[in-house]
């Protein structure tokens, strides 16, 4: 099996969305696409100010979006009629296909909050289907646990520990993974997807190459391959996720994701004419 190297190291920039959330931004900057993901941000902190504007009311059209959450709480709320309270490990998995408005706003005053948003592209074919919501308890989450790391799957299969979400069109793999000092996490990937880790915090090294150091918050896209191994050179806390790729043109315009230009427009005056929610 092909070993898999470190392609690209990518420091987050510092940025800001809904009503000021405060985080930290990886794909959507640099790179700006990494089929079939659109955009992954870091949001949180422990000062309040940074996050109690939350995410308002706002429509999305053509993506999925993948909430993870490791510390406090939101609430959310859509025109689907979904509503829940998001807790720490807790994940929401919404598809927003034709259209759907929807809010997250922080069911805290104080405290530390954190946790991540990935967005995931939408095929041409189903860009316009019907919106879902997923709503995943941290209970339901299977995890695999040895002296050397904890698995916690969202998405895909480790060992004997699978994640709720099957039967995707990208055949997604999101772990969440704690690594020991000087312990190994080894995995098998698709050769076809792109795949990327996500550093949380403490400082690993992966594959057999030399490359830069890597610590605290970083993104790194991994080389095509099948054989990932990663070793903590410290106690780590890494998510991996992997795709494959939907090779389709995409068209962006802040919250809606289509194929073509005038798919954005259209789902801008949908909106604008109150005709977006089908």
């Amino acid at each position: 099996m092909e070993q898999i190297e470190v392609n690209k190291i990518i420091e987050p920039i510092l940025s800001s969305d809904g009503a000021g959330v405060k985080l930290k931004r990886s794909i959507g900057v640099e790179p700006n696409y990494y089929d079939p993901f659109l955009m992954l941000d870091e949001f949180g902190s422990e000062d309040k100010d940074d996050y109690i504007g939350g995410f308002p009311a706002h429509p999305h059209r053509g993506i999925e979006t993948v909430t993870y959450m490791l510390h406090g709480e939101f609430e959310h709320e859509d025109s689907t009629g979904s509503k829940g309270r998001m807790k720490a490990g807790d994940v929401q998995w919404m598809k927003t296909g034709s259209g759907i408005i929807h809010s997250e706003m922080p069911a805290m005053t104080g405290g530390k909050l954190q946790g991540f948003q990935l967005w995931i592209n939408m095929p041409a074919s189903l860009k316009m289907s019907k919106p879902d919501y997923i709503y995943i308890n941290s209970k339901e989450m299977q995890l695999y646990k040895d002296e050397e790391k904890q698995v916690k799957t969202i998405a895909g299969k480790f060992e004997n520990a699978e994640g709720p979400i099957k039967g995707h069109n990208v055949e997604p793999i999101y772990f969440d993974v704690e690594l020991n000092k000087d312990k190994y996490f080894n995995f098998s990937l698709p050769k076809t997807h792109n795949s990327l880790i996500y550093l949380v915090n403490g400082e690993i090294k992966i594959g057999d190459k030399d490359h830069k150091k890597v610590d605290g918050s970083n993104l790194i896209l991994l080389s095509k391959g099948e054989k990932l191994k990663v070793k903590g050179v410290t106690n780590a806390k890494f998510l991996l996720i992997s795709g494959k790729p939907i090779n389709e043109k995409i068209a962006r315009g802040g919250p809606f994701v289509m194929n073509t230009k005038s798919e954005i427009l259209e789902a801008v005056n949908d909106f604008h004419n109150g005709t977006f929610v089908k």
